[in-house]
């Protein structure tokens, strides 16, 4: 039997009235009763766009030009804005961004989960450029012109963007895009460079660099005159995340979660969130609605390094903090210990919760969960039978925590007190959020 070849889309120019923002952060339009989805288009604007692809469901598009525009459209400040798929919203203002996520997030809440918060709290907000401490660049050698590209891929593409800088990146590392192209263009192992991740603190930038052949002394020699000239660390890793090592001795990467002298101690691999000023910020919010006792015992889940122990024990709380991995078990741990501060903590798969694990029988004055985008919906029953008067969730995706609300609320006998966004990666459709629950 032949196969079906979908219909190429039809070439021109069209015109469509956009009304809402999809959760990607493309404009929303209808024509004829179907709908389509435009590329930097906003809620209240005419546009003239192309198509791009074409189904029975829905249609998609590339804006082209702005008949009409919205007084939320401003110029992107990324001249490769458009191209590079780092940012989504760019032409969109930053209160805006901001009403957007919020809406995204109660409208999640309803529909998924089927709940309303008591209160919408106000968004946290930060810095808009050159937040960006954490990242993973591609790069990719390009033989033609004898040049390597360092960045972001393309939009809807597998294609390394060309970019020369980036204006969310820590600016240590975002301008200095072209400089790491020219250093990798420059060694043997130019065609076996895939990869760099981006750690930074305040003091320490370092570069881990996937290496899927090993340099040779030219090429050491190259890479530490770079590291020497731009102040970086540089790292090797050749296969898995355990064979990450440091050329030269490296400088330590540390942050403080809330307040100083408080630091946690941090590998460049390591899971922190990416957005310095907005994780203080979370803490903060985290411990005002949270309001930990002296002498209270807490149940932190899905704990990594410590970013929300070390303030609750700090705050005189009893905590027992659990996490999957047995590395950031490991570091929390020392982490605790270097400063002092007794946790209790355990290392458990929370997508498969073991219900004989003594923590998982200890009665909780409050619980503290954030999990990955996935959410946790494999936990809530063992939370539900826990009865803790208080839950704090910490969300990276709206619609798991609304479907995990929903969950809460009619089965596990809470209510939602009181849910907000909190803008973690500016100029990007990722939302992050945070909500609190009450035993009924």
């Amino acid at each position: 039997m032949a196969r079906h070849r979908r219909k190429p889309p039809p070439a021109g120019e069209f015109f469509a009235d956009v009304s809402d923002l999809a959760e990607d952060g493309r404009g929303v339009a209808r024509i004829d009763g179907k709908v389509l989805f435009v590329a930097d288009a906003l809620p209240g604007e005419r546009v003239r766009f192309r198509y791009t692809r074409m189904s029975r469901e829905m249609d998609e598009g590339q804006t082209l030009g702005v008949e009409q525009p919205s007084p939320d459209r401003v110029t992107p400040l990324c001249k490769h804005f458009g191209v590079c798929g780092g940012c989504a919203l760019q032409h969109l203002a930053p209160q805006a961004q901001i009403r957007y996520k919020q809406k995204q997030l109660i409208e999640a809440l309803a529909r998924i989960g089927k709940v309303t918060p008591d209160v919408v709290a106000e968004p946290l907000t930060g810095p808009i450029w050159g937040y960006r401490r954490r990242a993973r660049l591609g790069a990719k050698y390009v033989t033609r012109h004898n040049t390597a590209l360092v960045g972001f891929r393309e939009r809807e593409s597998s294609f390394l963007a060309a970019l020369e800088s980036c204006v969310v990146l820590d600016p240590r590392v975002g301008e200095k895009l072209r400089d790491l192209g020219k250093l990798i263009a420059g060694l043997t192992i130019r065609s076996q460079l895939p990869q760099i991740e981006v750690a930074t603190s305040a003091e320490t930038v370092a570069l881990v660099l996937r290496v899927m052949s090993p340099p040779d002394a030219q090429d050491l020699e190259q890479l530490h005159a770079f590291a020497r000239e731009h102040d970086v660390d540089l790292y090797l890793q050749p296969g898995g995340p355990d064979t990450v090592a440091a050329l030269g001795v490296p400088r330590e990467l540390s942050y403080a979660p809330l307040q100083e002298p408080d630091r946690l101690h941090f590998r460049p691999t390591d899971f922190i969130q990416v957005n310095a000023e907005l994780s203080r910020k979370a803490v903060a919010q985290a411990m005002d609605w949270l309001a930990p006792q002296p002498g209270e015992h807490v149940l932190e889940l899905f704990s990594g390094l410590g970013n929300f122990s070390i303030p609750l024990a700090r705050a005189g709380a009893r905590v027992h903090a659990v996490e999957g991995e047995d590395a950031l078990v490991q570091r929390a741990r020392d982490n605790a210990q270097r400063l002092g501060l007794e946790i209790e903590f355990s290392r458990a798969n929370l997508f498969e919760p073991q219900a004989e694990a003594p923590w998982a029988h200890a009665q909780y004055d409050a619980v503290l969960l954030d999990p990955p985008r996935a959410g946790a919906q494999e936990i809530l029953p063992l939370l539900g039978k826990l009865r803790a008067p208080r839950l704090l969730y910490v969300s990276c995706h709206p619609g798991t925590l609304a479907r995990d609300a929903g969950l809460l609320v009619r089965e596990h006998g809470y209510r939602l007190v009181r849910a907000g966004v909190m803008d973690m990666f500016p100029h990007t459709a990722h939302v992050e959020s945070m909500a609190l629950f009450e035993r009924v």
